[in-house]
């Protein structure tokens, strides 16, 4: 094995070639440094790359990863770096490439309704850029202010207006990629249905597997005539299920319908104070009718009889753009909040069928009781997508991997149930393990020879999303003889 100043060495004449595209300032490789890129939102596991390239232009981001296909050197995108699933942790010995830099609205086509963006762009920004004309861009996560574009594509993020409006690859037109040779590539375009193959909706959630996203062109809504939120607090978690269930069945699509059990309740009060929030709530239910004004009035009242049949304590609505972003900042911060109620979590994000809410969230229950780590739930119940907050310390001798455990029985659970191991975050380096639970073997060949096709060298974001020896089931938690673990990521 080369020794690490052999290795540095070695990186010596690659880095100049960054350089000469880049500048010398586009180019991290003092080791300190590169401690800011260790991981992504998923900071158990850690990895320093060996070099971290901030390019500008697609032109830029195609010679960088050429230089990597000319020296058979991995290389990973990486965003803002909120990823959930540790999709953008490093691998040893590879080059970051770093969009954050990449931050220009290219265009805005209020006529079309598209505006075209580079990937660093912030999610919020988009909306923020449109609303004066009375437009938005629906997917929006809870990391919206900072999570940026080019990271929501790889990932096919969601967020609170999914139900009604879709995930990001729902408002992807088109995009300029550049390929894992560093061919600048044109898929898509400015219209929702082109000819040919979807080359779009196969590269929307690839993960960084297929390539870089340089430029998307993204699709705007016009803002809705009226909305309006409802929020319903109940004695039970499964009353609150029960609501969502019923809604549905009385053929109502809220633009948004989240559930938050009392962990989370509380833990969103003690550090944003909205003062909305019932405390001693078991949980509650928050559902966001938009459209023309007489059917938001029809079935805002038409919500609040399923949610009183149901067993709704009180129900609270608001319609002005104020009340209602206040009745949303809880459940936006609850990701934050839950680090106030332990010194760490683990999160999860599995899909299930809105009839099995109530059944699941009873396991998710007993699961908790069994391994002994309280779980607070926030999900977006419209859709099933389960978030289940799972609370630990992780200074503890092997809470981690117990913690993990928890988490993989949850996923194992929601695929039992006719679900999915992910809806938003991700498969990344957290949940390949899984996949075979929800793929058969010619289902992930099927996806291996898509990857192939595009990324034959397998330079692009390698060990992402599908299993392989040493990473899955029992062999993840291997031990070698000399009692340290196979990977070479660091585990903290």
């Amino acid at each position: 094995m080369l020794t690490q100043e052999k290795q540095q060495r070695n990186w010596k004449p690659i880095i100049k070639q960054f350089e000469a595209v880049v500048g010398k300032n586009g180019v991290v490789q003092r080791r300190e440094e590169l401690i800011t890129y260790e991981c992504d939102g998923l900071p158990a596991y850690r990895q320093r790359p060996a070099v971290v390239v901030l390019p500008r232009t697609t032109e830029q981001v195609a010679a960088v990863v050429k230089i990597c296909h000319q020296n058979s050197i991995p290389f990973l995108p990486r965003g803002a770096g909120t990823g959930l699933s540790g999709g953008a942790l490093p691998i040893e010995n590879c080059v970051l490439v770093v969009t954050s830099l990449m931050r220009q609205i290219v265009s805005v086509d209020l006529d079309n309704h598209r505006v075209v963006v580079q990937p660093g762009v912030i999610n919020n920004w988009v909306t923020q850029a449109v609303s004066g004309a009375g437009f938005y861009y629906a997917p929006d996560p809870s990391s919206q202010i900072i999570c940026s574009i080019g990271g929501n594509v790889a990932e096919n993020s969601g967020g609170v207006h999914c139900l009604k409006y879709g995930v990001t690859t729902n408002h992807v037109l088109g995009l300029t990629i550049v390929t894992p040779e560093g061919e600048i590539v044109k898929i898509g375009g400015q219209i929702p249905e082109m000819p040919g193959y979807d080359l779009t909706g196969v590269f929307v959630g690839s993960e960084g597997t297929l390539g870089i996203a340089t430029e998307i062109t993204l699709k705007i809504l016009k803002s809705a005539e009226s909305i309006c939120v409802l929020l319903a607090d109940f004695d039970s978690v499964e009353a609150a299920a029960a609501s969502v269930a019923d809604i549905i069945s009385a053929g109502i699509i809220p633009g948004g319908m989240e559930i938050m059990d009392n962990l989370s309740i509380n833990a969103v009060e003690d550090v944003v104070a909205t003062g909305c929030y019932p405390r001693d709530a078991v949980s509650i239910l928050l559902v966001e009718i938009d459209g023309l004004e007489v059917e938001v009035a029809a079935n805002k009242l038409r919500v609040a009889e399923i949610t009183r049949n149901n067993g709704a304590r009180n129900i609270t609505s608001a319609s002005d753009p104020e009340t209602r972003l206040k009745l949303w900042k809880g459940r936006k911060a609850a990701f934050a909040a839950a680090g106030h109620m332990s010194p760490d979590y683990f999160v999860q994000d599995g899909v299930i069928p809105r009839t099995q809410l109530t059944y699941v969230l009873q396991e998710i229950e007993a699961l908790s009781q069994k391994f002994g780590y309280q779980i607070a739930n926030v999900f977006h119940a419209g859709d099933g997508n389960l978030h289940p907050l799972i609370l630990f310390d992780n200074s503890v001798p092997g809470a981690l991997e117990k913690v993990e455990e928890v988490g993989g029985e949850i996923l194992k659970l929601c695929v039992r149930v006719g679900g999915s191991i992910s809806g938003e975050h991700g498969i990344g380096s957290d949940k390949k393990c899984f996949m075979p639970d929800m793929f058969s073997e010619a289902d992930l060949e099927t996806m291996q020879w898509v990857r192939q096709v595009f990324n034959p060298k397998g330079l692009a974001n390698p060990g992402k999303i599908f299993p392989t020896p040493r990473t899955c089931g029992e062999a993840a938690n291997a031990m070698s003889d000399n009692g340290k673990k196979f990977e070479t990521v660091e585990r903290f």
